[in-house]
């Protein structure tokens, strides 16, 4: 038994015009208490900046460039935790104490799994989180996120929801999506 989610993602607001048409997303509660998620970026993905293949490695800084996130936290709870996920196979997995409080307790998690391919109209992503990752507890309050970088270096921002007077994907009323463990 799983418990799954679809979603779309919705550009910010201000955003100026962008080559992807549509950002779906699908989640998955794994028996075992793991989550895989599945972008799916559809458009003109040619004027999208896609990360080539590079080693799975944990590496700062792919918020910058286009890569698929998740902020996953347990209601009532401030502390939350962010994903990272670049089609270049790269990973970042930070804690947070509070809002944008990153915590300072060093944490050397499990490397999420992560595989890309680009198609003609599409870019799809897929990343599966280990159990030992998520925040323990049900359900999981998620902000589903994804930043677009084109050709020319500009950045679009997608997310569930956006709450703030510009993108800020570490705002809790961005974490509009409920997964109970199955």
């Amino acid at each position: 038994m799983t418990a799954a989610a679809n979603a779309q993602l919705r550009p910010y607001p201000a955003s100026r015009p962008c080559p992807i048409d549509s950002i779906a997303v699908s989640v998955c509660r794994e028996d075992g208490g793991g989550l895989r998620l599945r972008f799916e970026l559809v458009g003109n993905v040619q004027q999208v900046a896609v990360p080539g293949p590079r080693t799975a490695r944990m590496a700062d800084g792919l918020w910058a460039h286009t890569c698929c996130e998740a902020f996953v936290g347990l209601p009532g709870s401030p502390a939350y935790r962010e994903f990272n996920f670049s089609p270049s196979g790269e990973w970042a997995i930070y804690d947070f104490d509070a809002y944008r409080k990153r915590s300072t307790a060093g944490i050397v998690p499990p490397a999420p799994r992560i595989a890309s391919r680009l198609e003609a109209d599409r870019l799809v992503l897929d990343a599966t989180v280990d159990p030992a990752t998520l925040p323990q507890g049900s359900p999981l309050e998620l902000g589903l996120t994804t930043v677009v970088e084109t050709l020319d270096g500009t950045l679009s921002y997608w997310a569930l929801h956006h709450a703030g007077a510009r993108p800020d994907f570490h705002l809790r009323d961005t974490f509009t999506l409920t997964l109970a463990r199955p």
